[in-house]
């Protein structure tokens, strides 16, 4: 950092002396006008060279995290995360007629899930990585056992069902911490650092359910006549889609080296097939019009799970009713806890550190 500080002082030196240069030729070139650079001229020039050098000089203390490391416009931060993670889909929920958003989550659906990111960030205020994850979600009318009562429709609906899911993300960061702060030369950069984020995915998932002891892919089951000429407006929903993510999140620096996070994220679907449940129970008599063999026997079987005791006022479990809600898509989510390594700063040699006072900034918590 002190070699490239040196060569830019250079390089403004020599930029002034290639003006004071010019300026001498021609005024060789006019001496028959008689003008000459005065004394006041050449004093007013080499002030401003000197003020252009202070000037850079305090820029460069920008460049400094701490007493102990220098900072750069870009660090780099790769790291590993790992948390709960649960959705929001028609099977399970909470007591009543089921709501949208978190008013319906049930937190006994929770799962943990983990993976990997790399990412960068601009001055402390803008940051933008590419995140992989991985972990499973799922859940089941049976959780309903013990308010059964008010969601007697659900509970005796008795649908379940797990994913695995795979995701590559990419995401955003904005700290407004540091946007908002006075700017100061001399001060540090936040250790603790709130953020809101946002950005776009693609992932990968397969429904299924459990038969007996076997847990079935329901896909390619049909369950809701996906695909069948009898419903056109059902078509087969693809395994890969895209999302949407939104959330929010609060870093701090253990060190100049080592960042820990927190996270909220939660992903908006395209998709309400995430738990193969949508819309009504068809005549379970077409699946043997598109399949056969085992998938046959298990569409016919896993189409309706209904319980064989419930009161036939009390379950909707029969062709042409609910089964799903189709005006909500399904949503998953996830509590990240990150443990990250930054790279792109570089320790200060001790012969150096005089050109970095040890005052700390307010806003470092």
């Amino acid at each position: 950092m002190l070699y490239y500080i040196g060569l830019n002082n250079c390089i403004y030196t020599l930029r002034v002396t290639l003006v004071l240069d010019v300026l001498v030729f021609k005024t060789k070139l006019n001496r028959f006008k008689k003008i000459k650079i005065s004394l006041a001229m050449k004093l007013k020039i080499h002030f401003f060279v000197l003020f252009f050098i202070i000037v850079f000089q305090t820029n460069a203390q920008s460049y400094f995290y701490n007493d102990e490391y220098y900072d750069n416009d870009f660090i780099f931060e790769a790291g590993v995360s790992m948390g709960p993670m649960n959705c929001l889909t028609d099977i399970g929920g909470r007591k009543g007629l089921g709501k949208a958003g978190a008013k319906d989550l049930n937190i006994n659906s929770t799962t943990f899930g983990g993976g990997i990111y790399l990412g960068a960030m601009y001055k402390h205020i803008f940051g933008l990585r590419i995140e992989a994850t991985t972990g499973r979600v799922h859940s089941k009318d049976s959780l309903l056992e013990g308010v059964k009562k008010t969601a007697i429709g659900r509970y005796n609906r008795n649908l379940s069902f797990r994913t695995q899911i795979a995701e590559v993300s990419a995401i955003a960061e904005f700290h407004p911490l540091d946007f908002v702060r006075s700017f100061n030369l001399e001060s540090f950069p936040p250790s603790f650092s709130p953020y809101i984020l946002a950005g776009a995915g693609y992932f990968h998932f397969n429904p299924q359910a459990r038969l007996y002891s076997d847990w079935v892919d329901l896909h390619p089951l049909h369950t809701e006549g996906q695909g069948f000429e009898e419903y056109p407006d059902r078509k087969e929903y693809s395994l890969n889609q895209f999302n949407l993510s939104f959330g929010v999140g609060v870093a701090y620096e253990l060190s100049p080296k080592i960042n820990l996070r927190i996270e909220y994220i939660n992903r908006f679907l395209f998709t309400d097939y995430l738990d193969d449940v949508h819309d009504t129970y068809i005549n379970p008599v077409l699946f043997s019009k598109y399949l056969n063999g085992n998938q046959l026997t298990q569409a016919v079987l896993l189409n309706n799970r209904g319980r064989p005791d419930a009161i036939p006022n009390e379950t909707t479990a029969q062709p042409g009713s609910r089964r799903g809600n189709p005006l909500n898509n399904d949503s998953y989510f996830s509590i990240n806890f990150k443990v990250g390594y930054i790279f792109g700063r570089e320790k200060i040699s001790s012969g150096n550190r005089y050109f970095r006072n040890s005052s700390r900034s307010p806003v470092r918590f």
